[in-house]
């Protein structure tokens, strides 16, 4: 409870501020939200109607009276309303003059209009100084607590005095303000709320193939070849067997993935000789989706581990491990134990938790709150060098797992090898490839480059207008 009274009433705000009067036109759910909001935390707030009388459901304490004499009482005024209805405005355009206009309006799509809403409520009213801000913040986390959803409030506006007024505003409600500039960012602050999962996609598209294929590439081998070439039923594999080969492979695939964009840069780097040439498009949308690549597949390595703690409890286990039993005591045999199967057994057991261990600490320190905490060089050694080591682990718990079956003609079906082999690719194409670049002889020279040196200064010169800094 004191938490919340601390944020609801910041301790840095003196009287006289809380007496200041916030004008905000429109009653729907948003504005009321903000009202409301605004009030505990110790502002006066007058609401702008056009039906004064027919407001209903307003917070209590606000004052509600028509566009024009709402204006008159604020130098502050929160637009709280559609685009489409800003035609009023301009009957107000004396009255609104030299006022802080805040647009908080979004639109239905990307790009609706060809200039942004802020831009053209700046041309709608002149003489006001428009700030676009709070467009990213919903109805429902003024209600609920800041502390419950995103914190963060853009804000951009041409004028200075204007943007800082605002900025107060929003620090007051316990936010965070984040300057985006001049009214020209506008455009991009509304098309924020609109996107869907940006940064998402490609690892989504990526993983849902990889996923798709080796399901497929599995149901080949383990339900379609044993029901042709010996009339037997394995359907039910598809179920648990199936998927618990498909997540470790999916897993492995989009770790290396993280990493292999680097290797590529780095490639790129060492062959121009420089570092002042920018990657192309779909390498810097790679390296832009490294993060959520590894979260996709942490989550795979999950699901992983929670498949492979049913094993025991499935039927066709405990029917298998029965029928061997009563075999042996039928024949009066005994499996005699090997050394060498309880090492390879013990040993594909602990890479693959000590890799998923590394995994979870690399997922938790991609979290905002705790990457917050760590400087750069500490959150680099972690993704970096922790990361590898877990690629490492999880290529080797991979390789264990195979054993000697990897070169067994026995484990070809219709030619085709274990799924597991296949997934062994890339990881160990972007091992291999990390091993040869860290090698003293390439690293100096790679270091030399990222530390601003050039190969042929002529040629780098000439292409200084696509330079990239990373």
């Amino acid at each position: 409870m004191e938490k919340t009274y601390t944020n609801t009433f910041p301790l840095t705000m003196t009287s006289s501020e809380k007496q200041e009067t916030i004008c905000i036109f429109g009653t729907g759910d948003f504005g009321r939200s903000l009202g409301y909001k605004m009030l505990q935390c110790g502002y006066s707030v007058v609401f702008g109607s056009r039906n004064p009388q027919m407001s209903s459901l307003l917070p209590s304490g606000a004052e509600v009276l028509s566009y024009s004499e709402a204006a008159q009482k604020s130098d502050v005024v929160i637009l709280t309303i559609h685009r489409e209805h800003y035609g009023f405005l301009t009957e107000l355009t004396e009255v609104l003059k030299e006022k802080v206009l805040v647009d908080v309006s979004n639109n239905l799509k990307i790009n609706q209009y060809p200039e942004s809403n802020a831009e053209y409520l700046a041309q709608l009213v002149p003489g006001a100084h428009v700030v676009k801000a709070f467009n990213t913040i919903s109805a429902w986390a003024l209600q609920s607590g800041a502390m419950d959803a995103s914190r963060q409030v853009f804000v951009c506006g041409n004028d200075g005095k204007a943007k800082q007024r605002v900025v107060d505003i929003v620090r007051t409600l316990g936010l965070t303000p984040l300057d985006q500039g001049s009214l020209l960012a506008a455009n991009e602050i509304e098309n924020y709320p609109l996107q869907l999962f940006p940064m998402w996609r490609l690892p989504f598209y990526l993983s849902a193939a990889l996923g798709l294929f080796f399901f497929s590439y599995c149901v080949l081998r383990d339900v379609i070849y044993p029901y042709i070439n010996e009339k037997q039923d394995s359907t039910f594999r598809l179920a648990i067997s199936i998927p618990n080969r498909v997540f470790p492979i999916t897993a492995l695939i989009l770790l290396a993935l993280v990493y292999f964009p680097g290797v590529i840069a780095a490639i790129l780097q060492l062959y121009r000789g420089t570092k002042y040439r920018r990657f192309p498009a779909w390498l810097d949308h790679w390296m832009l989706c490294r993060k959520q690549l590894g979260l996709v597949a942490l989550g795979f390595a999950f699901l992983h581990v929670i498949y492979t703690l049913v094993i025991p409890i499935r039927y066709y286990v405990r029917w298998r491990l029965r029928n061997i039993t009563i075999a042996q005591i039928m024949d009066k045999k005994e499996n005699p134990f090997s050394a060498s199967s309880a090492w390879l057994s013990d040993s594909y057991v602990s890479l693959g938790i000590l890799g998923f261990f590394l995994f979870v600490l690399l997922g938790i320190t991609s979290l905002p709150s705790v990457s917050n905490t760590v400087n750069w060089r500490e959150f680099r050694f972690v993704q970096s060098k922790l990361g590898y080591l877990t690629l490492i682990l999880c290529t080797a718990h991979t390789l264990v797992y195979g054993g000697k079956r990897f070169l067994s003609p026995l484990s070809l079906r219709w030619g085709l090898p274990s799924a597991y082999v296949l997934a062994l690719v890339i990881p160990c194409t972007v091992l291999v490839t990390k091993f040869i670049l860290i090698m003293p002889c390439i690293d100096k020279t790679l270091t030399r480059i990222r530390q601003g040196w050039e190969r042929n200064y002529k040629y780098s010169k000439s292409a200084l207008n696509g330079r990239s800094d990373i």
